[in-house]
């Protein structure tokens, strides 16, 4: 009796697991069967086997004609350095909150992780004004200031857990051997963390590469316009070619696939390391 329960339930979970995947699977299918097809062959409809094929046609007229070059560059100029900001800053913060002592420690860093609770719509106006008297409107350097310390809250609470796991012996023997605590963190801790480092990558450059608000509010010339601003221009010019849209979405998250499959392991193993617990 318990063997036939055991085994209808696992028939079970498979079956709700197998219907989630086809629910996440069958858009994205669908989205690159459409970048391939002609524009003829759209017409048949999205769920139907492309007849002809128009790969070329499709990419080169999004990476030339839609400026998604240009689209592509800019992200990369917005994603990178604000990657890199919360990277190093909230390195620093995470090791500060683990394993040194300081006044007011805990309150300043539940202050800080209440930063996370707060939508960037509510600040978005004060931001604009402030960005503005700083002559940073309709520059890089808005996108870049306003992702990458909207991300340093929730990458403090990630490389603070990360630290709280490593053994407090590594540093006492580092301070023992006369370091102090910047070059037993450089030295010791810091060759450590790199684990960290690559899930803290991707989530912050998924979470910068697919911002839409931030550059919609700050960025108005369409030489500046990163990759998911682009592609709604786009696909407002471009309403009835789906194939030329689905090319552009494929060219948008291209990038991110490439970036997990290459860091994929080491992810994972950050995961189990207990990266994102404590």
């Amino acid at each position: 009796m318990r063997t036939a329960r055991t085994l209808w339930g696992r028939i079970i979970i498979y079956l709700i697991l197998c219907l989630v995947a086809v629910y996440t699977l069958v858009p994205v299918v669908t989205m690159i069967l459409s970048a391939l097809r002609s524009p003829h062959d759209s017409q048949r409809g999205p769920f139907t086997w492309p007849l002809e094929f128009s790969v070329l046609h499709n990419f080169r007229d999004a990476w030339v004609f839609g400026h998604f070059s240009n689209y592509m560059m800019n992200s990369l100029i917005q994603t990178i350095p604000a990657v890199a900001i919360v990277v190093v800053f909230a390195t620093l913060a995470g090791f500060g909150f683990a394993k040194t002592r300081f006044p007011l420690k805990n309150t300043m860093f539940f202050t800080m992780i209440g930063g996370m609770m707060i939508p960037f719509q509510s600040i978005m106006i004060p931001l604009f004004f402030l960005f503005n008297s700083l002559g940073l409107i309709d520059t890089h350097g808005a996108v870049i200031l306003a992702v990458g310390i909207g991300g340093i809250p929730f990458g403090t609470f990630m490389m603070r857990s990360f630290f709280i796991g490593l053994p407090n012996q590594l540093l006492e023997a580092a301070r023992l051997d006369g370091c102090s605590d910047l070059s037993a963190f450089l030295r010791v801790m810091l060759p450590l963390t790199y684990p960290a480092w690559v899930s803290l990558i991707i989530f912050q450059t998924m979470w910068s590469w697919n911002n839409f608000l931030v550059p919609l509010v700050f960025i108005f010339t369409d030489k500046l316009r990163p990759l998911p601003l682009g592609l709604m221009f786009y696909s407002s010019r471009y309403n009835t070619e789906y194939t030329l849209v689905a090319a552009g979405v494929l060219i948008t998250i291209l990038p991110l696939i490439i970036l997990y499959i290459v860091l994929q392991r080491k992810f994972i193993s950050s995961i189990t390391m207990g990266a994102l617990t404590g």
